[in-house]
């Protein structure tokens, strides 16, 4: 389902339904989940296990995925890649970075995002494309997956400048045909594509090499 939204040159790997057993994980993986109660031991073990698929099958040399200082997966050397998961679902997309720069996923469940939070991820200029569009289009959740859009984008900005971004930094227009760009503090553009199925709603975001 994930492959449906990335460019050519992009692996994903997706797990759906119960958590599986943990399994897999290098020392490096293993210690930065020590601590964790054991809900997310099992969601940080899921999410390596997509990582460590996805690295295969694009072939390359199988290496952790431990999280760097704020939590951002660290790929290894000349790989790009980003990871989400939610209620019964995980997933993982990598590519080369000679193919591309930055990608960032995010996914939730298809449903309204929880009262008075619009207000703190919509930006002003935001809020009428987003009227409109729930007119044209109200099986949508589309202030949910303004959400995940913005999402998407920390999760490719971060690793690529290694600057935090908030919300008001990143204005997105969306596209009825599962498109959106984003407008990232006025400084650059960020391609992106959103499919909601199955009860899940994904963003993914990228930046060609």
């Amino acid at each position: 389902m994930l492959a449906e939204i990335l460019p050519q040159g992009v692996v994903a790997v997706e797990s759906f339904g119960r958590l599986p057993p943990r399994r897999g994980l290098s020392g490096a993986e293993e210690s930065a989940i020590v601590t964790a109660d054991t809900r997310r031991q099992a969601e940080f073990a899921a999410g390596r296990e997509c990582a460590h698929a996805a690295l295969a099958e694009l072939g390359a040399p199988a290496g952790p995925v431990p999280p760097g200082p704020a939590g951002e997966p660290r790929w290894p050397a000349g790989i790009v890649g980003s990871l989400t998961h939610c209620a019964g679902y995980r997933a993982c997309a990598v590519a080369r970075a000679e193919t591309m720069a930055a990608i960032g996923i995010d996914a939730e469940p298809a449903r309204p995002l929880p009262a008075g939070l619009i207000e703190t991820v919509a930006a002003p200029a935001e809020r009428r494309p987003l009227a409109e569009l729930r007119l044209a289009d109200p099986e949508v959740p589309w202030e949910l997956l303004l959400f995940c859009a913005k999402e998407a984008v920390y999760k490719a900005w971060f690793p690529l400048t290694g600057h935090r971004l908030d919300f008001a930094d990143v204005l997105v227009e969306f596209a009825a045909a599962g498109a959106f760009t984003a407008e990232v503090t006025a400084a650059a553009c960020v391609a992106g594509r959103w499919l909601v199925r199955d009860g899940l709603a994904l963003t993914a975001a990228t930046v060609p090499a």
